[in-house]
């Protein structure tokens, strides 16, 4: 039997006594206040304790609880830096481990899937995991050729999880929605939703790890492992030693988090152009910093893991994305305007003054701007601000666009990739990977010079 909580009564429980644990805390800070406690010290008490309860329900329960909780990682950057503080350490933990589930459900899981004699693939397999996350977990082993790998191991009933935690904390989405200012949390918990079945589906997830491993096997800065055996719930693939991502947020050199920011960015970008793929899981346990050539840290590459949720984009990222950032950066409101509304992101319904939206965009923008930025939690925060004031013209604004159901997943990756550089505070040129990797962004000259006029019968 599985450590992960299978009845629906026992999970709901759990989940259900957040809202309540936040109702009793306030009480309590209530309290220290009226005997006399600054309100200053009483905040930062409550914060921490509330930090500390959610993520170790979230992490306890794993499936999809604990995905939440990683979806939700990735935007610390955007809390202000007197409530981030107490939240940082308890949402890093849950980049990188859960509780493991038993030796012994491990050993029954890989019997049922591999067979009675799956010892016998192995020269080593090590029955402490080295990563526990939100639906599997993953064990060191020697594959029987003598190549190290990985071995990733789904939770029993971990679907079943994934689908009752995901609706459970859609009923109180509101309660949580003030961790990440500016940030609706009620469609990202949807949107998850939509994904558990390529998740739960280590076949699809093979299929896309092996695409990427063959495009990427000679590039000098993105390491992709191979897959090495697939059967039903249980994964094996080429083992990568490197430096969490995690950790170059926590301890990283300057140089360290300038390089993992640029390789972030840059694959984030080639790799929809490269392999019609979106890794769309970006939270820092699903990246290496691998040790590179001769010239040191400057050679370091970025190594990449965990390929269940991919967005399918077989011509690359969508052109119109692009082709409005580059008018947006030339200015051309009118046209970024008329481009917004042929996407979808206005509906027919609504009118709305094309240079206010202009205004609206250019601040997001501010990175593609410039030959490098640097991106900083300060930077990330004004920007939730900006748009979570609901006094604000841009909130105003915000709330009458519209996300198109095939933009969700890039929006959402491409936030949360903006958050974890933030949390490097790494320098980065963007606009030298956009300019390569992103179609419309430079515009297609040919396509824009006027034709030449035939010659007439007349004149030849």
């Amino acid at each position: 039997m599985s450590d992960l909580p299978r009845k629906a009564v026992t999970r709901t429980a759990k989940l259900a006594a957040l809202p309540l644990g936040f109702a009793g805390r306030a009480t309590w800070g209530l309290g220290k206040r009226i005997v006399g406690e600054s309100a200053e010290l009483v905040g930062r008490e409550l914060q921490q304790r509330t930090a500390e309860q959610l993520f170790k329900v979230l992490g306890e329960l794993k499936g999809g609880a604990m995905k939440f909780g990683q979806a939700l990682s990735v935007f610390e950057s955007a809390l202000p830096e007197e409530v981030a503080g107490p939240y940082r350490a308890a949402l890093t933990k849950l980049q990188e481990a859960a509780p493991p589930m038993p030796t012994r459900t491990v050993h029954a899981v890989l019997e049922e899937r591999l067979g009675a004699d799956w010892r016998e693939l192995f020269v080593e397999f090590e029955d402490k995991p080295s990563a526990a996350a939100s639906i599997g977990q993953v064990h060191r082993a020697v594959w029987h050729d003598g190549r190290e790998v990985a071995v990733k191991v789904q939770y029993p009933g971990a679907g079943e999880a994934l689908l009752s935690d995901l609706s459970q904390l859609s009923r109180f989405a509101r309660l949580l929605g003030p961790l990440i200012p500016g940030m609706d949390i009620k469609p990202l918990i949807a949107e998850l939703r939509d994904r558990v079945s390529e998740e739960l589906d280590y076949g699809l997830e093979a299929q896309a790890q092996s695409a990427h491993a063959t495009e990427f096997a000679d590039d000098p800065d993105v390491v992709v492992p191979a897959v090495v055996h697939q059967r039903e719930q249980v994964l094996v693939t080429e083992w990568i030693d490197g430096v969490p991502l995690s950790e170059v947020i926590a301890d990283g050199t300057p140089q360290q988090r300038d390089r993992a920011g640029q390789l972030l960015a840059r694959f984030l970008f080639s790799g929809p152009a490269r392999t019609g793929l979106l890794h769309a899981d970006p939270h820092p346990g699903n990246f290496r910093l691998l040790p590179g050539g001769p010239d040191g840290e400057e050679d370091w590459r970025l190594g990449v893991l965990d390929f269940g949720t991919v967005d399918r984009l077989p011509g690359g990222l969508p052109a119109p994305i692009g082709e409005s950032l580059r008018m947006t950066l030339d200015g051309e409101a009118e046209a970024v305007y008329e481009l917004l509304c042929a996407e979808g992101f206005v509906k027919e319904s609504i009118d709305l003054d094309p240079d206010a939206v202009l205004d609206y965009l250019l601040p997001i923008i501010e990175p593609a701007q410039v030959e490098e930025f640097t991106f900083t939690r300060g930077w990330m925060r004004s920007q939730a601000a900006r748009i979570a004031d609901p006094r604000s013209p841009a909130y105003q604004l915000g709330k009458r666009l519209n996300l198109p159901p095939s933009y969700l997943l890039i929006h959402r990756v491409t936030l949360s990739t903006i958050g974890v550089l933030c949390q490097l505070g790494a320098t980065v040129r963007l606009r030298e990977e956009l300019e390569e990797w992103l179609p419309g962004f430079v515009p297609d000259l040919e396509s824009e010079e006027p034709e030449e006029p035939e010659e007439s019968v007349a004149e030849a």
